[in-house]
């Protein structure tokens, strides 16, 4: 795929994320409901040019922050929406953020600097960390560690340019919704109150970046279970055939013999 489309498609996803914050900053909960659709549509609407491996990630993603976002914000309360509720457009919202760091991660653009691009991000989630820690009025633990497993993505993961992207795309995304008051974090976790939390932390990226080895590692299964049943049938056509081939040799043999002894 060209940087054109690629970079459009992180474009599109920025322009809407902001559109939509800014819309539910007002909206109500029927109201919410009807961004949840319009997110939905242009998310199909984006992966109608996407290859199926690309599609399957996108779903995983869009699961597996769906289970994320009821068991933190809607049981726990790790951190807390506008309305007390999970917005309808928060589950396709996470597939449009994970497609745009794909496609900013894939970009020939992007890729031809990731020599400057991922230390660049290396830095730059290392400082955001550090003010956090720092300099910050409200102390940010969270932060910092979740920057650590970002780094920890830039440096083994086989697609870094990737987490760059994520870092991009969910560091605007967190300025702006905890900004506006569409979602607000907790001074500390809800559970044993002991790891205190940015609003937001410095290093969501990080965090998010355990979507991305969810939606990696479900398809990399899928992809091997497809190969080995493809596997497993041409063996078995191939079988079948011979079996096909050789009866009649069989029947051949038999006449002869029995010509013979005549």
């Amino acid at each position: 795929m060209s940087s054109r489309r690629d970079l459009s498609i992180a474009g599109v996803v920025l322009g809407w994320i902001t559109l939509i914050l800014v819309l539910d900053h007002f909206a109500t909960h029927d109201q919410q409901r009807w961004l949840g659709v319009g997110t939905w549509l242009v998310l199909l609407a984006l992966l109608c040019g996407e290859s199926r491996r690309t599609r399957l990630q996108v779903a995983v993603v869009v699961c597996f922050a769906t289970a994320v976002e009821w068991t933190f914000a809607g049981w726990l309360g790790v951190y807390v929406y506008r309305l007390h509720d999970v917005p309808w457009f928060v589950p396709p919202g996470h597939g449009l953020v994970y497609l745009a760091a794909l496609a900013i991660g894939r970009s020939p653009a992007v890729r031809s600097h990731r020599r400057f691009l991922i230390p660049a991000t290396a830095a730059a989630a290392s400082a955001y960390a550090a003010w956090g820690l720092f300099v910050s009025s409200r102390l940010d633990v969270l932060g910092a560690f979740w920057a650590l497993c970002l780094l920890g993505f830039l440096r083994w993961s086989r697609q870094p340019t990737v987490f760059a992207g994520a870092f991009v795309i969910v560091t605007y995304l967190e300025l702006l919704g905890t900004h506006i008051g569409a979602w607000t974090w907790s001074v500390k976790d809800p559970i044993a109150h002991l790891v205190a939390m940015g609003n937001p932390p410095s290093g969501a990226a990080g965090g998010y970046g355990f979507f991305d080895l969810a939606a990696l590692g479900v398809t990399d299964w899928v992809t091997a279970r497809r190969r080995t049943s493809q596997n497993v049938a041409s063996i078995a056509g191939e079988g079948a055939q011979d079996l096909v081939v050789e009866q009649p040799v069989g029947a051949h043999h038999g006449a002869e013999a029995r010509i013979g002894a005549a």
